[in-house]
């Protein structure tokens, strides 16, 4: 099974950039699809990209695409969402997770990390 670890929040003000990153150990993490979810306070968790096993294969909400970008490194394990251009509303803990597919569907991870902060001043 495996473990993921987010790093990488933090304040910012709007119109700045943050580059996230998740950790995996254990399990086979070169054959897992990966994702970025977040949740504000107060709502529901939603999706932010999903990554196929090599990087190949990329799928983003249509409100974040062209900002945020998401890739990964399988030899060190790790996944990272770059996140620029962010506004207040990017305010949220944001998760990373592991997948056998590539889904935009919560429902479909498997793991998850604990999350970690990002706050957008304005």
């Amino acid at each position: 099974q495996a473990q993921l670890v987010e790093s990488g929040g933090g304040l910012v003000q709007a119109g700045d950039s943050l580059r996230l990153s998740c950790a995996a150990s254990g399990g086979t993490f070169s054959t897992y699809s990966m994702g970025w979810f977040r949740q504000a306070p107060g709502k529901e968790r939603e999706f932010v990209a999903a990554i196929s096993w090599g990087g190949i294969n990329k799928s983003y909400v249509d409100s974040l695409k062209g900002r945020f970008t998401i890739s990964r490194d399988n030899a060190k394990n790790t996944i990272y969402l770059q996140m620029n251009s962010l506004e207040p509303e990017g305010t949220a803990v944001y998760y990373c997770a592991a997948s056998r597919l590539l889904t935009r569907t919560a429902q479909g991870y498997f793991a998850w990390g604990q999350g970690t902060q990002v706050t957008v001043s304005s």
